[in-house]
């Protein structure tokens, strides 16, 4: 286990993110004769205001934000601690010592030393100082050069000899264990400080933030001290043989014994938010460049309202109290239109109606009244087209009447020309092809979010491919926690695990494709897994001699700092990345491992640049499936997994999942339309009555319009999606089944005296109309979907639309004609389904019984008329039914604003998917959410330009720049849903580019780049521990600080050290090196004009488990991103790589309500035109939206979310529900009578129709769709069609025919039918 004080030296030293300049004051060490103790007293410029104004620091790897001030303190410490062997010869003003001499009583005084050269070296390799005094020397200027790129400031003597400065150079960054070798050492150190100076301390400390972990940097430097005491103990600890640390113990004393001449150490120290540091938002949360002028904005609660106990929504009372007024409104009207109307009654004299009736106004309507047969057919189709419908109804009616004939005259010729072309559509079939991609689904063109990825994929790098496992415990049952995961057994099949992982091999044109071959590798060879296995290198015999589950626990908290614990590929490995279901950095706490593979990821534009990755994918998943799947539960554990092409591959399966579904929901619709459109049941003739045969030709029918309107689209290019090929067929059969229904009932009402040729006729004539506007209304509204931006939805639509109106044109044609020779079928007594088999006329009814039993009225018929209508042709129960179907249509306005955007992706997947599991997990477990890149366009890193401080966060940047913007957002996750600071390669290459960056950016002695001391050439890992000397001896810093201007670097050296930095490797002597980290952070295209056309600052998002969390946090960074734009006049946009999903919901409300408002306004206006009725078009369009609302309100109460399927379900659901009214609409419309006379006359004719032949047809087949195995099929086709069926039918055969009774359109041409009729009656 490594000692925690090597975590505070790690922290503050060798991860600094900016380093002090000046080290003005000197360090004086003395040998005290009384005791073995070494006792000194140091005092430092950093700390005290008397010096020279330090600069901002801080702590930080290469990733990260850190310490500021907290540095600038303690470093003074750490140089003590550390090492007392550098020291200057400058006047200085050190306090009184207690000075003696063990060895030879030599003076000590201003430039003198008390540690000079080396006496010796640890069995690790490591030299140990002597304890011997001797005079400060004057360095050689080569010398001096190397000095000042340590400490800028000293120029004077120093108390150090060239040696002993490449070791501090080498190990400034490190805490140096001393060991008593035989030579007299240090043992001990007694560091007299007063707690003015130790409180202050700890309150320039406390503060600070460490980015890595977004939290305080006492938890790392202090183990979490509470105050300065606690503080001190933990840094002056004695570190143990063998572990890093405090190589001696170190006393921090608050009192100076009498007889001593030492004094307390009491200089001031700054304040974390002292304005002189100019410390960093992500440094310094208290500085004064970290407050935010606006207060965070509050998320804004719901308005609400107190009635007594109760709180009530705004929207519900509002609601509630316009409910109230419109009932009152309504019962009002009611009564006092009730009163009149009696009293009109009363005072009148016979209804003038009622003389026209026993005149023979039903002789009008003869083909209407089944009973009447009196009169013949030349008269009452002529004088009822006259009479009773508007002039495009008429001339609709006279075209479908010379239509019949001319089909009846000519059936095979409609029958094969129609199914001709569209036999010819289906021919584009062969270019057939089914689009899978799920960004080519679900992304729309336009999209913002689908151009900005393209930009980041293009210009920084597509985001890696992400495989993943998810081993957790089980909770106990008692107490429904899960226990830690953390143990030696789990770690150990850990490895067994990483061990068949690494064995998969997966077969790629002939070739075996392992996971070290497409792996994402940053640095080095090593694959980047994030698993808590890389703190042991991913090597298993590592495990027992690092220290087993204690050094795992250890690298938890110090992953950044302890050199055993950086990873395999040589970064820090964030526990929270490989760890899951802990609270708050409870690591140790933790209940499952998370185990990442990034694999390289590619923009496939031309070829499959992907193959081998979705290749060893499937492998993978086999071998999770297979093996790790029982290895895991057999120990009590859970596993979940998922691959980048998991979601892809069971979208593929669910789309085969239902097949037996679906064509049972098939059969049973066709069972059903056979039992329909035949008679009663009859045994003595039912093989001639029924029609099975004419039922399965009409789902051919069906099935042909679908395949036409997949092969054109397929013949221009339009690739299809497998959902089409399963809900596009059962939606048309459920459309078309309706007309098949009516026409064919149509047919049977005509009297059986009339040719059959008059009778197909009369029929056209009769629904013809009505099925021509249910159908348009249909087309339009599904075309209508067409409009919604996402691919799949869009598609979805144009296929539906066009399938719709092939449908419709096959309906009027080749249906027409197969009910024609069905009917001949019939008539010629011929077995259905084998019409070549004639039985004898002796064997059935005759001819008058078989009139007799056509004429016969149905069951369902009688009770439509006789019991439905009379029901609602009560007074009270028409009151009751407006009361009630207006509360629920008011209550699902304000259930309305309860929907949630999005769609659930376990939803999207069959229950049967192991994806299920992996989802649940996913957001029980993880404590981090995705990256999120703030990208920046076109900067400007000119020495002209303002962009460098407008970005950065270092001292000198601009207090509202965009990584300060991003720290202060950080700060309010909840609604900046931004988790941590960014790691900013810009402010860690002004950092590595700096003079105090003394190990980073290095240049040989002709110019050339020169690595650090620990890194090849300059140290060789193959050679043994790295000494000092060798080739790299003479490298020099890059810059002094003369050669910057205001710490800046100039354009041209800008230019030519970023290529510098990108390339440099991070190692103990320079964790800034840009490698990895920051490869693909910048694009360097064209950068050499001084504009960077792209780079990335990159942070996470919270934990985000709903799918509000995702629209959420997408809508936030958005205008997060907008405002920092708008102020810095710069390009940033943010992106994370599911906003190309979520965009869409961003304004899905609007696109809903949009293209709901355009099918309405679509369908209002065919029934404008078709019915030239302003009155009944707008009842049926307030009809169809009352349906669509409650419907969003059924979507409310089960939960059901808005997302492109469910808004293309809502439109559709326009369509669908245009037949529950238009049909009893129309026939309102061609009744006499008064308006209760009409509304019920509507019911008789067909009432029966629209439940029987449209509310039975589609219920029947929904309900086979509850049985699916595809959660998207239950909730968003089974639950939401079952509503609308059930919906549509309550406001089809129930709330409007009410409406019509009480406020449907007066017949406009009374007087001139009583007129027509009675000349009529005379001429008789």
């Amino acid at each position: 286990m490594t000692h925690p004080h090597y975590v505070a030296c790690r922290t503050l030293i060798n991860l600094q993110k900016k380093r002090r300049k000046n080290c003005k004051k000197d360090v004086t060490l003395i040998l005290s004769p009384q005791s073995t103790n070494l006792t000194f007293s140091f005092d430092s410029c950093p700390t005290s205001k008397k010096s020279q104004e330090p600069r901002a620091a801080a702590i930080d790897h290469s990733q990260t934000m850190g310490s500021c001030l907290c540095f600038v303190a303690f470093f003074s410490l750490f140089q003590v601690i550390i090492f007392a062997s550098l020291t200057t010869a400058e006047k200085t003003d050190s306090r009184a010592l207690l000075i003696s001499d063990l060895t030879s009583g030599k003076r000590h005084s201003e430039e003198y030393c008390a540690m000079y050269d080396i006496c010796g070296e640890r069995s690790d390799g490591k030299v140990l100082n002597c304890p011997y005094g001797s005079p400060s020397v004057k360095p050689d200027e080569l010398f001096s050069a190397k000095i000042q790129s340590l400490c800028p400031t000293i120029s004077g003597n120093v108390c150090c000899t060239e040696l002993q400065f490449e070791t501090l150079r080498a190990q400034v960054q490190q805490a140096i264990p001393f060991l008593v070798n035989g030579n007299m050492t240090v043992d001990a150190i007694d560091f007299y400080i007063a707690d003015t100076f130790g409180e202050g301390l700890y309150n320039s400390c406390k503060d600070v933030k460490f980015g890595t972990m977004n939290t305080r940097a006492i938890e790392f430097i202090g183990a979490g001290a509470k105050n300065f005491e606690e503080w001190f103990d933990f840094i002056g600890e004695k570190a143990a043989l063998g572990f890093p640390g405090s190589p001696y113990a170190i006393d921090f004393k608050l009192t100076v014994p009498e007889s001593s001449r030492m004094e307390l150490m009491n200089v001031s120290v700054y304040s974390c938010a002292d304005t002189s540091l100019g410390c960093s938002c992500g440094d310094c949360p208290s500085s004064q460049e970290c407050s935010n002028p606006e207060p965070p904005q509050q998320k804004k609660e719901p308005c609400s309202i107190r009635i007594l106990s109760f709180e009530v929504k705004c929207i519900d009372f509002s609601v509630a109290i316009l409910y109230i007024l419109l009932i009152s409104a309504f019962f009002g009207w009611g009564s006092f239109h009730r009163t009149s109307e009696r009293r009109r009654v009363e005072s009148s004299k016979e209804p003038l109606l009622n003389v026209i009736h026993d005149d023979g106004i039903g002789s009008v309507n003869l083909q209407k009244d089944e009973s009447v047969v009196t009169k013949g057919p030349e008269i009452d189709p002529q004088v009822t087209k006259r009479i009773q419908l508007a002039p495009l109804q008429g001339y609709m009616s006279n075209f479908y009447r010379s239509y019949g004939s001319w089909v009846s005259r000519n059936p095979t010729f409609v029958l094969f020309s129609s199914v001709a072309i569209v036999l010819v559509l289906c021919v584009g079939l062969v270019c057939f092809k089914v689009e899978t991609r799920p960004e080519k689904l679900w992304v729309g063109r336009g999209s913002k979010a689908a151009e900005e990825k393209q930009f980041f994929d293009s210009h920084i790098a597509p985001f890696y491919r992400i495989e993943q496992l998810i081993i957790a415990t089980v909770p106990d049952l008692k107490h429904g926690k899960s226990p830690s995961i953390v143990t030696d057994d789990n770690i150990q099949l850990l490895f067994d695990i990483q061990n068949k992982v690494d064995g998969v091999r997966a077969n790629y044109s002939g070739s075996m494709v392992a996971l070290t071959e497409i792996c994402l590798k940053p640095v080095g060879q090593d694959c980047a897994t994030q698993s808590i296995l890389q703190y042991f290198k991913m090597d298993p015999e590592n495990y027992d001699s690092y220290g087993g589950v204690v050094h795992a626990e250890y690298c938890f908290q110090h992953y950044t700092s302890a050199d055993t614990c950086l990873s395999a590929f040589q970064a820090p490995l964030d526990p929270s990345t490989a760890l899951g279901g802990f609270s708050g950095n409870n690591y140790t706490e933790a209940s499952a491992f998370i185990v990442t593979y990034p694999v390289n990821n590619a923009v496939d534009d031309v070829g499959n640049e992907n193959a081998k990755a979705l290749a060893w994918e499937k492998a993978f998943i086999q071998l999770a499936k297979e093996e790790l799947l029982p290895m895991v539960l057999s120990r009590n554990l859970t596993l979940s997994f998922s691959a980048e092409s998991s979601i892809e591959e069971e979208l593929k399966r669910e789309s085969t999942a239902d097949v037996i579904t679906i064509v049972v929901s098939y059969v049973v619709m066709f069972v059903y339309i056979s039992l329909t459109l035949g008679d009663a049941p009859h045994l003595s003739s039912f093989y001639l009555s029924s029609k099975v045969l004419l039922g399965l030709s009409g789902v051919m029918l069906v099935v042909l319009s679908v395949l036409g309107s997949v092969g054109f689209f397929s013949a221009v290019g339009i690739k299809s999606t497998l959902i089409i090929m399963e809900v596009i067929p059962f939606l048309v059969l459920a459309v078309g089944v309706d007309n098949m229904c009516i026409l064919v009932h149509a047919v049977k009402r005509q009297p059986l005296e009339l040719p059959l040729e008059m009778r197909i006729s009369n029929a056209l004539a009769e629904v013809g109309p009505s099925i021509t506007l249910a159908s348009l209304s249909e087309i339009l509204a599904f075309a209508v979907g067409s409009f919604i931006p996402m691919p799949a939805c869009r598609v979805f639509s144009m296929f539906a639309a066009l399938a719709v109106l092939l449908d419709f044109f096959l309906q009027v044609t080749a249906f027409v004609v197969l009910i024609y020779f069905d009917f001949l079928r019939a008539e010629d007594n011929r077995v259905d389904c084998f019409p070549c088999i004639k039985v004898s006329s002796s064997s059935v009814e005759t001819s008058e019984d078989v009139g007799i039993y056509h004429r016969r009225t149905g069951l369902l018929t009688r009770y439509m008329k006789e019991v439905h209508a009379r029901i609602l042709g009560f007074w009270v129960v028409k009151m009751v039914v407006i009361a009630v179907f207006l509360a629920f249509t008011l209550a699902s306005i304000a259930l309305c604003t309860r929907i949630e955007p999005g769609l659930e992706q376990e939803i999207a997947l069959p229950r049967d998917s192991y994806l299920q599991g992996y989802f649940n997990n996913v957001s029980e477990h993880l404590r981090i959410g995705p990256p999120l890149y703030f990208v920046v366009k076109d900067y400007n890193y000119s020495s002209e330009s303002r962009h460098t401080d407008q970005l950065c966060s270092i001292s000198q940047c601009d207090s509202n720049s965009l990584l300060n913007e991003i720290s202060r957002a950080s700060l309010t996750p909840e609604s900046s849903y931004i988790a941590k600071p960014a790691a900013s390669w810009l402010d860690d290459f002004l950092v590595w580019i700096s003079p105090e960056a003394f190990g980073c950016c290095r240049k040989y002695l002709n110019g050339s780049y020169c690595p650090p001391d620990d890194q090849p050439p300059c140290c060789s890992p193959d050679d043994g521990p790295c000494g000092v000397g060798g080739v790299c001896k003479d490298c020099t810093t890059c810059f002094r600080h003369s050669d910057l201007v205001n710490d800046r670097p100039s354009t041209t050296q800008f230019r030519e050290k970023l290529p510098w930095f990108l390339n440099a490797l991070p190692s103990a002597d320079c964790a800034k090196g840009g490698h990895g980290a920051y490869t693909n952070s910048v694009d360097l295209n064209g950068y050499g004009s001084g504009v960077i056309r792209a780079s990335e600052f990159r942070t996470y998002h919270t934990p985000l488990n709903k799918q509000g969390d995702y629209v959420n946090s997408l809508r936030a960074a958005r205008d997060f991103s907008s405002r920092i734009s708008d102020s810095l006049k710069m390009d940033i946009f943010p992106y994370s790589v599911f906003y190309i999903f979520f965009e869409q919901y961003l304004d899905i409300w609007r696109t809903a309500l949009i293209n709901i408002a355009i099918a309405l306004g679509a369908i209002f206006i065919v029934c404008l035109l078709i019915t030239s009725s302003l009155w009944s078009s707008a009842i049926i369009i307030l009809v169809l939206a009352m349906i669509v609302v409650d419907l969003m309100g059924v979507m409310a109460i089960l939960d059901i979310q808005l997302n492109a399927v469910s808004v293309v379900n809502l439109i559709m659901s326009i369509g669908i529900a245009v037949e529950f009214c238009v049909h009893i609409t129309h026939a309102y419309l061609v009744s006499h009578g008064d308006r209760n006379q009409r509304a019920k006359e509507a019911l008789s004719t067909m009432g029966a129709s629209v439940f029987s032949g449209i509310t039975l047809t589609k219920l029947v087949g929904v309900i086979v769709l509850g049985f699916s195995r595809s959660e998207l099929f239950v909730v968003y086709y089974f639950q939401m069609y079952l509503a609308l069926v059930v919906i549509g039918f309550l406001h089809g055969l129930v709330f409007l025919p009410v409406v019509l009774s009480i406020f449907g359109p007066p017949n406009p041409h009374l007087s001139i039918d009583i007129h027509q009729v009675e000349s009529s009656s005379d001429l008789s």
